[in-house]
């Protein structure tokens, strides 16, 4: 059994998209954070 690496050729647009859709995602938990310190609220408007 040999033990070769399998070089995988991975889409440069999906590397793109899924680096995008972390920044964003650190977008909403910063968004997040800072309406829960400014209103003490993680849904402000909601009892």
């Amino acid at each position: 059994m040999d033990n070769k690496q399998v070089k995988r050729n991975i889409d440069p647009q999906k590397i793109t998209a899924e680096k995008l859709n972390g920044r964003f995602a650190l977008l909403g938990v910063i968004a997040l954070v800072g309406s829960y310190i400014t209103t003490g609220q993680i849904i402000p408007g909601m009892v």
